[in-house]
């Protein structure tokens, strides 16, 4: 299985990442105010807690094109 780089993944989608966590927290949560970067940083060390920073992917999951 081919290995990704979840921090680099995670980089190159942080615009897109940001997006996602701020409308995902106004459905939940729709009074909460936050800062979408502190969100975001804290999402980011989530991720490193909970993943190896290359993980295994199944084949489909990577198109080398």
């Amino acid at each position: 299985m081919p290995e990704v780089d979840v921090e680099e993944i995670v980089d190159h989608l942080s615009s897109e990442f940001k997006g996602a966590l701020e409308e995902t927290l106004r459905k939940f949560a729709p009074h909460a105010t936050v800062d979408r970067n502190q969100l975001y940083k804290e999402f980011k060390r989530a991720i490193g807690r909970k993943c190896r920073r290359w993980e295994s992917v199944p084949d489909r999951c990577v198109d080398l094109d």
